[in-house]
């Protein structure tokens, strides 16, 4: 098991812009403009995922497997939090309005890109098959059941689920009286 991760060693010669110590980076997982990518300590990234473009990992955070982060314009994970299994993110959105061409391999001039930062807060978590769209904030403490589709901000301490993410019920804050250590 240890060694399907890369050593401490090797990280330092991938190229990220920065990261930290106790890293669990599975050597199947895929990292394009690297250089844009920030990782704090304590992260676990597991196997066949991707993370791309401008990407900022803080503490204490698990990317479960098969999921994919497309930052182009940023992506941002606080603390605690974390993705379950097959989420998408994406900071970038073709328009499917049906106004415009689609697809990477467009002139531009075609197409129309939904684009901006996207945030997920301290001690949030994404249930499995999520899909996050771009300028969403999900704020401190918000759970999102599986097969989810965020595209507005969810507010804090909530459980949302469904297509679109609706609010579910509030969530409790117990977990912030433990003695969590940063």
């Amino acid at each position: 098991m240890k060694n399907s991760f890369y050593s401490q060693k090797e990280l330092k010669g991938l190229g990220f812009k920065t990261f930290g110590k106790s890293l669990m980076i599975s050597r199947f997982a895929r990292f394009y403009d690297i250089q844009n990518i920030q990782i704090g300590n304590y992260v676990r990234i597991d196997d066949f995922c991707i993370l791309s473009g401008n990407i900022t990992l803080g503490s204490f955070i698990h990317i479960s497997a098969y999921s994919a982060l497309y930052g182009k314009f940023g992506i941002e994970m606080q603390d605690y939090s974390g993705i379950s299994p097959r989420c998408t993110i994406f900071s970038a959105s073709d328009d499917f309005s049906g106004d415009f061409l689609i697809g990477p391999m467009v002139d531009s001039s075609f197409t129309n890109l939904i684009t901006g930062k996207v945030i997920i807060k301290k001690y949030s978590q994404l249930g499995s098959n999520c899909i996050v769209f771009p300028k969403v904030t999900i704020n401190e403490g918000v759970l999102v059941g599986a097969m989810s589709l965020i595209k507005y901000d969810l507010e804090a301490w909530n459980i949302y689920k469904g297509i679109p993410a609706t609010l579910y019920k509030e969530r409790s804050r117990k977990l912030l009286d433990y003695n969590l250590h940063e």
